[in-house]
């Protein structure tokens, strides 16, 4: 059975959420227990996925253990009995279909800290390529290029996978991802004719100001940076995941707060799920009887 491992921004939740519910394949999803974890289970348990937790040291062991060929042996007499034969042939059937995806959830703010972010993507990398036959890296460039994590990766036997657009480049950052695309960003920001804009998909609508706690005042959460006159509009990306009430309170709350008008924007779900597709596809067919 593949395991897929997913290392992943928490801004990106709702983008995940949405690919792995949407996933119409037979998907065994695991979570790393870790204080951000939380929310992305309670999300995903209300798109009816579900989902086991476990400890980032039990990982490893349950990956294997449940692909060892003897954890999914049956008795050879019971075997002889029509039904419980058809019933064991169909589970090994099922099993040989069926995906392990290991989601990792990071913690906010370590893209102020470039060398950090890399560090913890890295260590993370290393532990989780002992069960995994590959790793979505499920980040933005965020201001340092990921593609130098092939290179000091080349040593493991686990291919990395990126969040990539139509072009095959990395997207610049969260935001690149809610709006589909480095192409659609640049269109974006040119569309304001010179004026600043701050971009709110629901996860920063919620979270900026947390992000001010953990980013240690990096320009995007800075009070003094936000209140500047440069910056005039808010750009309020939905997405399929977080809509409704919640959403317009606190786009409308961070407009008052920072005297912007809001400008709407529909967000996409594209390069997640593109990206995903073909990280999940490339490690099923690298696979021996895998369908």
């Amino acid at each position: 059975m593949p395991v897929l491992s997913i290392i992943a921004c928490e801004m990106l939740e709702d983008e995940l959420v949405y690919v792995l519910s949407k996933d119409l394949n037979a998907v065994r999803l695991i979570t790393v227990e870790n204080r951000q974890c939380f929310r992305f289970i309670r999300k995903l348990k209300s798109r009816n996925c579900q989902v086991r937790l476990f400890p980032p040291d039990r990982i490893s062991f349950f990956t294997k253990q449940m692909n060892r060929p003897e954890s999914r042996k049956c008795p050879d007499f019971l075997l002889k009995l029509p039904l419980l034969g058809k019933i064991h042939e169909n589970m090994k059937g099922k099993n040989r279909k069926t995906i392990t995806v290991v989601v990792n959830i990071l913690k906010l703010g370590l893209h102020a800290d470039c060398d950090l972010l890399k560090s913890e993507i890295y260590r993370n990398m290393k532990e989780m390529a002992d069960f995994s036959d590959g790793i979505l890296i499920f980040y933005g460039n965020c201001g340092r290029p990921l593609r130098s994590l092939e290179a000091e990766f080349k040593d493991f036997d686990c291919p990395l996978y990126f969040l990539e657009d139509e072009k095959g480049e990395i997207v610049d950052d969260c935001i690149s991802v809610a709006l589909g695309g480095n192409d659609n960003y640049a269109e974006v920001m040119q569309s304001g004719n010179g004026t600043g804009m701050i971009y709110l998909t629901p996860m920063w609508a919620s979270g900026w100001t947390e992000m001010k706690k953990e980013s240690l005042g990096t320009s995007d959460v800075d009070i003094h940076f936000l209140k500047s006159p440069l910056y005039k509009n808010v750009v309020k990306i939905s997405n399929e995941i977080s809509r409704g009430e919640e959403f317009d309170k606190n786009v409308s709350h961070f407009a008052r707060i920072f005297d912007m008008s809001i400008i709407e924007r529909e967000g996409s779900m594209e390069i997640a799920r593109k990206s995903y597709l073909n990280a999940r596809n490339n490690i099923c067919k690298k696979l021996p009887n895998y369908p």
